[in-house]
């Protein structure tokens, strides 16, 4: 399986990388600055040098020729201001569907967060900017022909993996970006994923009986 991530240099996006390449996967890791080829490359997958928020449907969608997949996990980053909320946490994802679709590449897997479902739409700080745009940019995938799974993952922490988890409609707690980065790939192999959406955190289920059972 050739998956493209988008966001290539993220905590969460390199463990995936690893752990594909380690399947037997070819990873493809999308990043935007140069510096981080390689450490892309260190985990076993290709990189891509492309600006998210400056190309297009087409450069984007050439990128993706041969994918099976491709992998939501960018994001403006904790620093950034509301503009970037927009342009990266939403704009960019969007901008993936309209390559994938572009490009025949059903298979769409949004990494998205807890809380997007209870966003304040008034406000002005800038978690609540970051989760309303998350929520544009799920709302917009429900929405297309794609084979999409949108995982909602909680507090994310740099702990060790555990391999168990819980799902579903989940209250707040947290999760290993290990642990996300394991189901994320279970994710990509297992076809009854397709359409599902729900909240991720650590429990006590292996990671692909807790998949089974959405």
């Amino acid at each position: 399986m050739r998956v493209v991530i988008a966001g290539g240099h993220g905590k969460v996006a390199l463990r995936l990388e690893r752990r594909l390449s380690e399947a037997g996967d070819q990873a493809v890791g999308m990043v935007r600055n140069p510096d981080h080829v390689p450490d892309v490359e260190r985990t076993g997958a290709q990189a891509v040098v492309l600006d998210l928020e400056h190309t297009t449907v087409d450069a984007l969608a050439e990128q993706l020729t041969g994918a099976d997949a491709v992998v939501f996990a960018a994001g403006g980053g904790p620093g950034s201001g509301a503009a970037r909320k927009e342009t990266v946490d939403r704009g960019a994802a969007v901008l993936l569907a309209d390559a994938a679709e572009h490009g025949g590449v059903r298979r769409y897997v949004m990494v998205s967060s807890m809380g997007t479902d209870r966003a304040d739409p008034d406000s002005d700080d800038i978690f609540q900017v970051y989760l309303r745009a998350k929520r544009a940019a799920d709302d917009e995938l429900r929405g297309r022909d794609l084979d999409w799974t949108i995982m909602h993952p909680g507090r994310l922490t740099d702990d060790t993996g555990t391999g168990r988890i819980q799902v579903g409609r989940l209250q707040p707690g947290a999760v290993t970006r290990e642990d996300v980065a394991a189901a994320l790939v279970a994710v990509l192999h297992d076809e009854r994923t397709i359409g599902k959406d729900f909240d991720l955190l650590n429990g006590d289920q292996p990671i692909e009986d807790a998949l089974a059972a959405l």
